[in-house]
């Protein structure tokens, strides 16, 4: 087991291990029990004996890689990314059955929630990530959220709770602060997101990011303010092409990207747009079939960012 502080995770091995754990991860109501699931004799569709064994190797992988202080790193060019590993890679494991309580992977998933909230501890703004080795910090502070809203659903210490549900508080409110306030040259506001706080600009792969992160906090009993949705969802509107797709940014649009289009999905379905049991008419289940049949096509012949788009 080699836990050294040069140990390195790479994202597509993190991103791969969140697609194949089907049951991805469901919220508890915080007056359930924390307690994993007990796995079923009946596996899900599309997984087998061979999945599961790749699941649970993956799993093993990540609980060996993890780092003393409870963090993993990207081995990759643009940064070593600690609060956006840590989150992925703690997400993976809860994925796999396991909580900050129970579980066979429970000691890490402690050590992963421990870690980002003594990050949170380094910033008096409410930011979770950093510091020093995430320049883009949004990525960080965004997927580092979305994995301490899953622990603050099942965490049953109550001083820990606090700590969790502070941190938590000062996150969101440093989202809606970062939220893009101007408006594109195509004339409409952006209500995205960019790579910092305070950046007032907007991009497509961090404007998802925060949006999930702030669905994760909604579905635990934080306070998220309405407009900040409101604008986020209206901001990913106003990126769809006309082929369906979502482009990179509302201030430079340019063509549709399977990644992001893909992710718009899943943050349309989070903000509670289209209800499909209207019959998927009028315009916002146009719009949404829309982009669902151009991911649908899109995906199949794109190899940019591959893992990233399977991963949503």
């Amino acid at each position: 087991m080699n836990r050294n502080n040069r140990d390195i995770t790479g994202p597509k091995t993190i991103c791969m291990l969140l697609v194949l754990a089907v049951g991805v991860l469901t919220v508890l109501p915080k007056q359930q029990t924390a307690k994993a699931a007990a796995p079923s004799p009946i596996m899900p569709e599309l997984v087998n004996r061979k999945i599961l064994s790749s699941i649970d190797r993956g799993l093993k992988y990540l609980n060996d890689t993890q780092r003393r202080d409870g963090s993993w790193l990207n081995g990759g060019g643009y940064g070593t990314y600690p609060a956006v590993m840590t989150g992925l890679s703690g997400l993976a494991l809860m994925a796999g059955g396991s909580t900050p309580e129970t579980g066979p992977y429970a000691k890490s998933v402690a050590k992963a929630m421990n870690y980002l909230l003594r990050v949170a501890e380094t910033h008096n703004d409410g930011l979770v990530a950093g510091p020093g080795a995430e320049y883009r910090s949004m990525y960080g502070h965004g997927f580092a959220m979305l994995f301490l809203a899953q622990c603050y659903g099942m965490e049953l210490n109550t001083a820990t709770e606090a700590k969790l549900r502070k941190v938590l508080n000062g996150g969101v409110q440093l989202i809606a602060k970062s939220q893009s306030k101007k408006t594109s040259r195509f004339g409409k506001p952006c209500g995205g997101w960019y790579y910092t706080p305070g950046s007032s600009s907007d991009e497509g792969s961090v404007t998802v990011t925060q949006l999930q992160a702030l669905r994760a906090c909604r579905n635990v009993g934080i306070k998220v303010p309405k407009d900040c949705i409101d604008k986020a969802v209206e901001y990913l509107r106003h990126c769809q092409m006309a082929d369906g797709g979502i482009c990179y940014s509302a201030s430079s649009r340019g063509s549709s990207r399977p990644p992001i289009s893909a992710a718009a999905i899943a943050c349309f379905y989070a903000a509670g747009v289209y209800d499909r049991t209207t019959g998927g008419k009028g315009t916002e289940a146009e719009m949404v079939e829309k982009l669902v049949r151009y991911v649908d096509s899109a995906s199949q012949n794109s190899s940019s960012h591959w893992f990233y788009t399977q991963f949503y």
